[in-house]
């Protein structure tokens, strides 16, 4: 599995917006073969402070995820709403293991 951290900063008045969007986003993309989660998550001391969860099933995953229509329309819908550039930290995950993604939520 490949985990990756997305850190976004929001601008104040694009928080209910962006959050819908991501919301949205984030239905979609769990649909995908490839995607054992992707979860929005909101800082709990500042609003306009996000990461987004995705947890992907194989290295290629993330760049399929991009090319689907869902990722385009989020990425186009939420450019403007950025305070700074989006960032990034890939992770592998330990516990659990690749098999017990499918069991979170059961």
């Amino acid at each position: 599995m490949l985990v990756v951290h997305v850190f976004v900063h929001v601008k104040p008045d694009s928080v209910d917006a962006f959050k819908a969007a991501s919301v949205e986003n984030a239905r979609n993309s769990v649909q995908e073969p490839g995607i054992a989660r992707f979860d929005v998550i909101q800082q709990e001391d500042d609003p306009t402070r996000f990461v987004l969860v995705e947890v992907y099933r194989t290295a290629d995953d993330p760049a399929r995820h991009k090319e689907t229509a869902h990722y385009a329309t989020w990425r186009d819908t939420v450019a403007d709403m950025m305070a700074e550039s989006r960032s990034a930290v890939k992770l592998v995950n330990v516990f659990p293991d690749d098999n017990g993604w499918d069991m979170v939520g059961v």
